[in-house]
């Protein structure tokens, strides 16, 4: 665990009570594909337990859309990739989203009272939302590598200094974020189902006005955008 002033920095596996406010980051690449998702017009995003509960879902509903990390699959629409992604026409559907580390983060806090899911590319407007929120202190969940992927912690510190309203420069923490294991692992065809700009795509500040904010909905998880 890192603490920072008020502030708390965790991996899944420190998460042994609650939090009142968390902001699950997975900036490589779930919330930087989610957001992308929202920005091409989807309406709701589910964040599911299993492939098999993502399939599961598709058969009830074959209108939704199906995203999964790693390689196109039979019964998946997508891959986990924003390059891929951005050309999708997602107006009004709704995803159903399993990856290896954000979507699990999210699910671990789903009885929190506030839960944002961010990346670099919603950093500002998650900050907003957590100044109009008010919180005494914030609990990110800092998603890969059980808390050491230093693209997700270098996002949640930039997130919190945003949140303090200190004047932080962007550029150091996106540094290391393309220096991270995560990044190297794309850009070198380690992981499946990438896209060329894909690390470039994840390390854009602010491209999107708004917050992402997950609840509990009818027993789903439920990502929606928020504007801020």
């Amino acid at each position: 665990m890192i603490e920072m002033d008020r502030h708390r920095f965790l991996g899944i596996p420190e998460l042994t009570e609650t939090p009142s406010v968390a902001v699950v980051v997975d900036v490589m690449r779930a919330f930087t594909v989610a957001a992308w998702a929202f920005a091409r017009g989807a309406d709701r995003i589910v964040l599911a337990e299993s492939l098999d509960e993502v399939l599961a879902l598709k058969s009830r509903h074959p209108d939704w859309v199906a995203i999964k990390d790693g390689p196109p699959a039979p019964g998946f629409d997508a891959v986990n990739s924003p390059g891929l992604l951005r050309s999708m026409d997602l107006g009004g559907r709704t995803v159903v989203h399993k990856t290896t580390a954000g979507t699990v983060g999210a699910l671990a806090v789903k009885e929190s009272s506030l839960v944002l899911c961010a990346s670099f590319v919603v950093a500002e407007a998650t900050a907003r939302a957590l100044r109009a929120h008010g919180s005494d202190g914030v609990t990110f969940v800092v998603t890969g590598e059980d808390g050491l992927a230093d693209e997700d912690l270098a996002c949640a510190q930039y997130i919190a200094g945003r949140v303090d309203g200190r004047e932080t420069d962007a550029a150091g923490f996106l540094r290391r974020a393309g220096e991270s294991r995560a990044a190297a692992e794309l850009t070198e065809g380690v992981r499946e189902g990438v896209h060329p700009d894909d690390v470039a795509l994840c390390l854009e500040v602010d491209r999107f006005p708004f917050a992402m904010v997950a609840r509990v909905e009818d027993s789903l998880m439920v990502l929606r955008s928020r504007a801020v």
